[in-house]
Parts: C-alpha cells; structure tokens; sequence
C-alpha cells in the first residue's frame, strides 16, 4: 500500500474531521415519491422514495449542498453518498444496472465539493472517501432459521459486487475508500480482496478505511465476532485506519475504542450515532452531549478520526472539529509481530506461549467416525464431535474432508457453514485441511474469523508456491508449510532445515508474506517401524523444531503427532504414552501448536 498520499501525514500531525449522517441531512428536505424521482426516474417501475443513493443523479443540488454544509462545519473528510449503491440494495429498487452510474456521479459530486475548498484553503486538504456500506446480506449467517448452513450471498458474489462499486468509486476519483459499517466479518472480508484486486489491475492504491459495528454491550458484530477476533481478521490488509460507527452512541461505544485502540498498529476512527434510538428510531442526543464523551476519547488518545454516524448533523461536526483543533494526535503503538488466529473469538499465540491443541478428530482422514457420519450427512452428529474437541481443550479445529467415497469441496462448505451457526464451536480458528487446493480455497471462503491452510509446499516449484501463498494472504489466513520440495519429502534435520529456510525466505522476501502467518510442518514421520533409518526421525524433527525458532524469526511450528506412533495403531496406551513424552520434548524445543485428539492426551 503507497504510504505516500497526504493523508498519511496529515493524521501523524493531528486529528481529522469526519463529516455527519447523509441520511439524517435528507431527511429534512422532507422528500416524496417525485422529490426523489425528479425528471430524471420518471418512468422508474418501482417506488424510490427512501432511496437516498439515487438522489446523487436525480438531486444532485440537494447532495452538494449537504456535502458543502458538513465542509464548513470543519470536516477533513466526506463521504460519497453511496451507502448502499451496491448491486444487493439497488435490486430493492430495481436498479442494479445503475451500479456504476450511481457510485459515479455520487464520487464526482463529493470531488467538485472538496476542490472549491481546497482552492479556497490549500493549506488544508479535504478528502473524499467513496462509502461502501454492508449490502442488506450476510455471508456468515442463514436468514432462515431452519436451515442454518444456507447462505443468501457467498463470498463469491460480494466480491464480484464489492468490485463493481469500488471500481466506480475509483474511477469517479475519490481518494480514499471507506468499507464501513460492517457486522458482518466474512462481508469484509470480501470487499477487501475486491479492494485488492482492483488495486493490482489499476497499478494503483488508494487508501482504506473500514469501520464496523457492534450490536451490543459485550462488543459484538451482528455475526458474534468480538472486538479482538474482528481485528486479526482483517489486520491482513494495510488498512489506513480502523474504527467503529453506527449501532450505539458514543458513550456506550467507549469501552470498545479503547480496546481496538491498544491492539492496533493503524490509525483508529469512530463515527457513533447520537446516543441510542428512541422509540420511535430516532436520535436525539445533542451536540453538545454527545461532544462530551468524544472529547473523553480525544483526551486518552484513543482515536485519530472522529466523526458522526446516524443522526448526526452539521452542528454535531462544528463541535467536533473545534475539539480536534485542540486535541493530542494518537501515536498508534507499535505491535509485536505475532500469530493471531480468531474464530469468534481471537487466539493470539504469543511466542513462548501455551502449546495450542489443534483438534484432528473433524478429519475424514483420522476418523472413521467422522468420516461415516458425512457420508450419511448426519451433520448433528458430526458437529458433536467437534463441540467434544473443544470442550477437551482444542483451541483450534481442523477440518478434511479428503475422501474417495466423498465431494470433499462441497462438504467442506457444508460442514463449515454449520458450524458457524455452532458458537460454542465457532469460537475458535479453524485449520482448513486438504491437499486439494479448490477445496481449500472453498474453506477460507466460509470462514469470518482468521484461520489457518493446511498446507503448500514447494513440491510444484517456486511459483506456484507464491501464487498459491499471494491467495492465502489475500484471504486474511496464516498457512503451514511442508517440508516438502521438488525432491520429495523432507526426512532427516538437513532436509528439514534446508526446505524450511527456502520456503521462509521466498515467502517473507519475494512474497510479502508476514513471517509470523507462516507455520511449519518438518514431517513428523512414524518412529518403530524395525527399519533402522527411521529411528532418529523424532529426534531430527525435535531438533529441526528448535533450529527453525532460533533462525526463522516470527515462524510457528506444528504437525501432525499421531503420525508418531503409527506403527502401534491398535494400543491406544502405548502411542497416548509416546505422544506425551513426544509433545514434551518437542514444546521445550519450542513447538507452538500440534494435531492431537485432546481428549485422548494424558
């Protein structure tokens, strides 16, 4: 991301002015059914009134005088009157074919606005941060109670419709873009790969922000995520700032900010609402009450952006902008790089912290169990088995479904999106598991929180390895890495070793990939066999595991560890005993995390 645009600088200087509720503001022009028709949508077959966005085409005087209203009250940045011009809200109104032309005009208004400004005043640039709201769907959840893997939208097509209007808002000239509004993770997520691509087709970034929203006094998204898991979900992408609006006023949003501001290295926003709703859905805090718990914010440094969410209005920002004229800038702290998974929740995975038990029992591969029950879809029982994980300590699920006798893409999806709707499940990552890459790509797709690959390796060469990693990293997942290449699968410490480097270094150097994402597997292979080559692999990947902390800083290691004992299958007594005095060998030497049956540790 170019860290070049002036709005870099000006927010290490001091705090910006975000404007107020476009909506709020139209509403008292009091608009009817031909107020929003003007001459433009005469014919129109459906009923417009309530849709704000097309106001930008049919009223445009009416959305630059708001623009220019909300300017002079002090705000550093508008927003293009686009909240819901997206392919999901516009076929209420039966316009998804205007797409484009909305975001368009909506963008080129705002720009006429702020460049009169900026004429008048070049010692104090205002910006344009084209609005790209929620859509009315959600990827994470079924609209219909009794079906709860069925999803109304997928990844997919948010992606296909986050694109269209961030295309339109790009081109209309905007200088930032604002995904916001968020309660939905897997939403974001969508929008920001969109965002991604259409940077790389364009040769050209542009600044992002993204706001989302909590629903309630525990501090989560309408999709369950907390404060901290909504953060490692999307801190992938090099957001210019990060921040909460709407649901709630300020004063209830204050423990939140205060979170989100500690955790995070970017610049921080928070547009509230004017206090909560009345009966009627209303907003009646004033100005001056609501500028009390701001200027608290901006007292603690918590916030680089202030502005209002709904019913907010130009006397709302006045007051805003006279208490960031005099207000301490926020120095984001710098944060320790570190693997941060989250499911519901977050799991951070502090270096030198609690081994992590990776729950291997949802794998088609590991348990016949598991695998008969998919095959019967007989998914009540199948998500029993993994809630039993993780009441016995598995803090991440891993997930295969890689089985002749099954569509292991189509399972995947399925099982996936049932346990969303499990939050006693949900809760923690999960480890998308399968050596075919259409099926793990389909995983990450159903996946808010941020999760883990299992696995790439070098074994197809170099550049289907970055190709393959560039994916994963656009898709907000760490990945784990085989210790396997060209030659074949890595089985003694030099091997290991040698794999691990390479794969670290073409990651890390050529693929921007953040070292603390990357998680090895040096092979743990089966000890006992009675074949003499095998009976240092234990120890050679003990000593692999402690040479990859010390050399390959950030990096995680993991693996499989029933793998160990193999050759005992049969005596559950004897490999529980290897495993334990395997695991404590291996986690003094420094392994984070491993594949085992929690439940069957002693």
């Amino acid at each position: 991301m170019n860290k070049s645009h002036p709005v870099y600088e000006l927010l290490q200087a001091r705090v910006l002015v975000l404007d107020g509720a476009m909506g709020t503001m139209i509403q008292q022009y009091g608009l009817d059914e031909q107020g929003y028709r003007s001459d433009v949508f005469t014919s129109h077959p459906s009923a417009l009134k309530g849709n704000n966005d097309i106001l930008s085409i049919s009223r445009p005087e009416i959305i630059k005088e708001i623009h220019n209203q909300f300017l002079e009250a002090g705000a550093d940045i508008i927003e293009t009157n686009t909240f819901n011009a997206n392919a999901v809200s516009m076929a209420d109104y039966k316009m998804p074919h205007l797409v484009r032309d909305i975001n368009t005009a909506a963008a080129r208004l705002a720009k006429e606005c702020t460049a009169g400004f900026n004429r008048s005043d070049p010692s104090r640039p205002r910006f344009v941060a084209g609005a790209m709201g929620p859509t009315g769907k959600t990827a994470s959840l079924s609209p219909d109670v009794n079906d709860p893997g069925f999803r109304a939208v997928t990844f997919d097509q948010l992606n296909k419709i986050y694109y269209e209007q961030a295309e339109a808002l790009f081109d209309g000239g905007t200088d930032l873009l604002l995904v916001e509004t968020v309660f939905d993770t897997l939403n974001a997520k969508a929008a920001l790969s969109a965002i991604n691509r259409l940077f790389y087709n364009k040769q050209k970034s542009l600044p992002v922000m993204l706001s989302f929203t909590v629903t309630d006094a525990s501090g989560r998204t309408l999709s369950g995520q907390t404060v901290e898991a909504f953060l490692y979900s999307v801190s992938h992408f090099p957001l210019l700032s990060i921040g909460l609006n709407c649901a709630m006023g300020a004063k209830e949003l204050s423990v939140h900010i205060e979170e989100l501001s500690h955790r995070t290295g970017f610049f921080t926003s928070i547009y509230p609402n004017a206090g909560l709703p009345n009966q009627l859905g209303e907003y009646d805090e004033r100005p001056e009450e609501m500028a009390v718990h701001i200027e608290k914010f901006l007292q603690k440094k918590l916030v680089n952006i202030i502005g209002g969410c709904c019913g907010t209005t130009r006397k709302h920002i006045e007051i805003f902008h006279k208490l960031a004229r005099k207000a301490e800038v926020r120095i984001p702290p710098v944060i320790k790089p570190a693997l941060r998974l989250s499911g519901l929740e977050g799991l951070p995975v502090p270096e030198g912290g609690d081994f992590i038990n990776i729950g291997e029992r949802t794998n088609v591969s590991g348990s016949r169990k598991f695998a008969r029950l998919i095959r019967e879809e007989n998914y009540d029982e199948a998500l029993a088995i993994a809630r039993e994980q993780v009441e016995n300590g598995a803090r991440v699920i891993d997930v295969n479904m890689d089985d002749a006798m099954l569509d292991a893409e189509k399972e995947m999806v399925i099982f996936l999106n049932l346990l969303a709707a499990e939050p006693d499940i949900a809760k923690v990552p999960v480890m998308v598991d399968s050596s075919k890459w259409t099926v793990l790509i389909a995983g990450l797709k159903c996946l808010q929180g941020k999760g883990m690959v299992n696995s790439i390796s070098l074994k197809e060469g170099e550049n289907a390895f970055l190709e393959q990693a560039a994916i994963i990293k656009d898709m907000g997942a760490a990945v784990v890495v085989m210790a396997f290449d060209e030659q074949g699968q890595a089985d003694n410490f030099e091997r290991r070793i040698e794999i691990c480097k390479r794969a670290y270094d073409l990651l890390v150097n050529k693929g921007n990939f953040p070292p603390e994402d990357i998680i090895f597997d040096p092979n743990i292979l089966t000890i006992c066999t009675g074949m003499e080559e095998h009976d240092n692999y234990a120890v050679d990947f003990i000593k692999s595991v402690g040479w990859i902390k010390k050399n390959l800083p950030y990096a995680s290691v993991s693996g499989g560890i029933s793998n160990l004992s193999f050759s005992f299958r049969g005596n559950n007594h004897i490999r529980e005993a290897m495993h334990v005095v395997f695991l404590y060998h291996a986690i003094k030497a420094g392994l984070n995390m491993g594949l085992v049956n929690p439940g069957a540790l002693m």
